[in-house]
């Protein structure tokens, strides 16, 4: 093994400019493959890992203390299955006034629960403390973002009893409670229900988590459970968005694992073929065929080892930045997505040389049956006879003598060549459909803008602000008054129920005009009288509704039908919109929290922000973000990935041209010696590649259009119309053609350069 080391370190130094190719490419590849995968790794992972943190509960259920003992429901902790479990907790549903700290009025549920640990919902408290007294509470508070103490020593007044001081806000991944007061207090509250949180040894899938649940309560009396909630159903609220990007990350990451290994392979193997030459050379000299393997499987193993190390280390400190980005759009909650998981390291660190040993031991086995003399003689260039017949054809052409041997020079490598054009293949693909992608997301971002945006938001004195002095209709009359106004919108919001169903939705109600709300719709029309609404693909999905269905909604005891008359592009997942009308039979005395205006085109927003601020002192006006945080985020993502996979590939068409150049430079001697110009050489290396670029181009469009619409048509959360889809035009796919090409050039230009200047001399000199 001596030999076979000093022989493998003697040709990786005389290789210095190969040993460095293979190195960069490697470096490059793996830094794309690890953050491939850990894009698909952390996409799906930040609520596992903050709920695994917090111990958050698998189950969370509610049981009729009229039928269910305490002592009864702490045995279902002791059930086979059950490996944690919390409770019993005492609870109950409080009714909280409108604009109570930032919640729009409704119920609240609470548990009396003596401290925020335990072996089940470990909680965080976020500002204050805990409570510990009777008349004391925590809130829990929903936003990615922390409270502020001025919010604590609010006071919620509980029909009944004593009110309750807000001492506390805190976040819990299990979402069991809205708020939080002592087992004494709970015991003041008189409650009805009590609280069970489970955590089960299988809760993988809904049927098992159901089987676990009902064997921990089985034995309890008919009718005791009165609610449940599972750790799966929170999942999919959680990572909606999150799923919603996931498509094209997926597509995007297995993109990068191609090119990274076609990369990987052409130039491993094609450096194992330039070197058999050298093969023969090392069998004449004593070595074994096993010895010659094995040669060159360490000359390939070194720069692969230290580039996968440095594309691992590079990967890992690019990963921060580049997820941030990529998750910039996605509610991530207390769960910051940092770097990669150690196992996707391990793997590059590991698979990276692996590909490259793998990859290099095909054409070393295949030199490992050459005889010396066969492989001394394969060395400096193609077998004789391959690619004639291309070449003949192409020099009967007009073309110029450079182009018409540059385009026929493929044909004398057709395996490398293939792979090759492989790698650009992909590369175009990356590049329409980031191109698409942007282009639907612009299209996206546009939707229902017709102007500038002020929102005009009306104050309460539960928010501690004074009310506006106007009325309703004199503050909407005074704001299309001030110059510069095209239209204003009211709006309020209430939690609802659809009756039939378990969980509540957010309803906002609007009145008023707004050109640009039919840019929002994908199927129908938006709500123009009472009893119409419309909703976002999220919520028909979950609801399972379709145009023309009829519901229920409830609010504080009233009740009133409604039909779907629209689907919205995007739209949370418990959120609807409906008319003014329909408002009116819910709550007759409602009035708006927000008014929305549209200016003109050339009004200054914040000249009418400021006007619109004076109309009253409760008032308080705000500029919209134009921007949008998904086009930020799909556009910010697919560049920088499109980037990455353009370099790769132009790193293998550089290595490409590089073992062609050498092969040939007896060819290119005597071309030179002949009368051939720098310029010629320049322009026979580059068009043996352009042609390859051109025909990858032409394959990759229609691979890159078909991803998109893949993408577009398969995101959970929006749904985009038709004309958001259809982005392609005459100039943009001429562009594209053009990809392949530039990513070909790019990457020969070097090499071809340095052909060029080679004198004739050098080349025809015999090694």
């Amino acid at each position: 093994m001596s030999a076979v080391w000093r022989a493998s370190r003697a040709a990786v130094k005389r290789r210095r400019l190969q040993t460095f190719v293979i190195g960069l490419v490697v470096l490059c590849s793996t830094t794309t493959v690890l953050l491939a995968l850990g894009l698909l790794d952390v996409a799906t992972s930040p609520f596992d890992k903050a709920y695994a943190a917090q111990r958050g509960p698998h189950t969370v259920a509610a049981f009729d203390t009229a039928k269910a003992t305490p002592e009864q429901l702490a045995q279902t902790a002791r059930r086979p299955g059950v490996t944690a479990a919390a409770g019993p907790f005492g609870q109950r549903v409080l009714d909280v006034p409108k604009d109570w700290l930032w919640m729009p009025g409704g119920s609240l549920t609470v548990v009396g629960r003596a401290d925020p640990g335990g072996r089940v919902d470990r909680v965080q408290v976020l500002e204050g403390r805990w409570a510990t007294a009777p008349g004391e509470i925590v809130v829990a508070w929903p936003s990615a973002g922390t409270p502020g103490n001025e919010l604590l020593g609010t006071v919620l007044e509980v029909p009944g009893s004593a009110p309750l001081t807000v001492v506390g806000f805190a976040a819990g991944m299990g979402r069991s409670a809205d708020a939080w007061v002592s087992p004494e207090q709970m015991t003041a509250l008189r409650p009805a229900t009590a609280q069970m949180l489970y955590r089960f040894a299988d809760s993988s899938t809904v049927a098992r988590l159901n089987a676990a649940f009902g064997r921990a309560t089985d034995g309890l009396p008919e009718g005791a459970l009165t609610s449940a909630h599972t750790h799966l159903d929170l999942r999919k609220a959680f990572s909606s968005l999150a799923d919603a990007y996931l498509p094209f990350m997926t597509l995007f990451g297995i993109l990068g694992l191609l090119v990274s290994a076609l990369i990987v392979g052409n130039v491993v193997s094609g450096a194992v073929v330039s070197g058999y030459r050298h093969i023969g050379v090392l069998k004449a000299l004593g070595f074994t065929p096993n010895q010659v393997v094995a040669v060159y499987l360490m000359m390939m193993a070194v720069p692969a080892l230290f580039g996968s190390v440095a594309g691992t280390l590079l990967g890992n400190a690019l990963a921060g930045p580049i997820l941030g980005i990529a998750f910039s759009g996605i509610e991530t909650g207390r769960a910051a997505v940092g770097g990669v998981s150690p196992w996707v390291s391990v793997v590059c660190l590991l698979g990276m040389p692996a590909l490259v040993l793998l990859t290099a031991l095909v054409p070393a086995l295949r030199a490992h049956r050459l005889p010396a003399a066969r492989a001394i003689s394969a060395g400096s260039a193609p077998l004789t006879g391959r690619g004639l017949r291309a070449q003949r054809v192409l020099g009967g052409s007009r073309l110029p003598r450079a182009v018409s041997m540059g385009l026929g020079q493929p044909f004398a490598r057709p395996g490398r060549t293939l792979l090759t054009l492989a790698a650009v293949v992909l590369g175009v693909t990356t590049v329409t459909l980031a191109t698409g992608l942007t282009s639907t997301m612009l299209a996206y971002s546009e939707a229902g803008r017709g102007g500038a945006l002020v929102r005009v938001d009306a104050g309460e004195p539960a928010e501690g602000r004074a009310a506006p002095l106007p009325g309703d209709a004199q503050i909407e009359e005074r704001l299309r008054s001030l110059p510069g106004a095209a239209g204003v919108r009211a709006r309020a919001l209430a939690q609802v129920t659809l009756v039939g169903q378990s969980r509540p939705a957010f309803a906002d109600f609007y009145r008023g005009d707004d050109a640009s709300s039919a840019g929002r719709i994908v199927a129908g029309r938006m709500p123009e009288a009472a009893g119409e609404f419309v909703a976002g693909p999220a919520f028909l999905t979950q609801n399972g509704l379709r145009l023309g269905d009829r519901v229920t909604l409830a609010l504080g005891g009233r009740q009133t039908s409604a039909t779907l008359v629209g689907e919205l592009i995007e739209g949370n997942a418990r959120g609807l919109e409906a008319s003014w009308e329909t408002l009116l039979p819910l709550a007759p005395d409602a009035r708006p929290v927000e008014y929305e205006v549209r200016l003109a085109p050339g009004a200054d927003a914040r000249t009418y922000a400021a006007a619109a601020e004076a109309v009253g002192p409760g008032l308080r006006a705000s500029v919209s973000d134009a921007g949008n945080s998904a086009t930020t985020t799909v556009v910010a993502f697919s560049t920088v990935f499109t980037v990455l996979l353009s370099a790769v590939a132009s790193l293998g068409v550089f290595n490409t041209v590089l073992l062609g150049t050498r092969e040939r430079r007896r060819d290119l001697g005597m071309l030179k010696s002949i009368g051939m110009t720098p310029r010629q050489v320049v322009a026979m290396t580059v068009t043996s590649v352009a042609g390859v670029g051109a025909v990858g181009g032409l394959l990759g469009i229609p691979l890159g259009i078909l991803a998109h619409r893949l993408v577009v048509d398969n995101v959970g959360v929006v749904s985009f119309p038709e004309s958001m889809k259809d982005v392609w035009d005459a100039p943009q796919l001429s562009g594209l053609l053009l990809a392949g090409v530039a990513i070909a050039v790019v990457g020969a230009l070097v090499p071809a350069r340095a052909a060029a200047r080679t004198t004739i001399a050098a080349a025809l000199h015999t090694e």
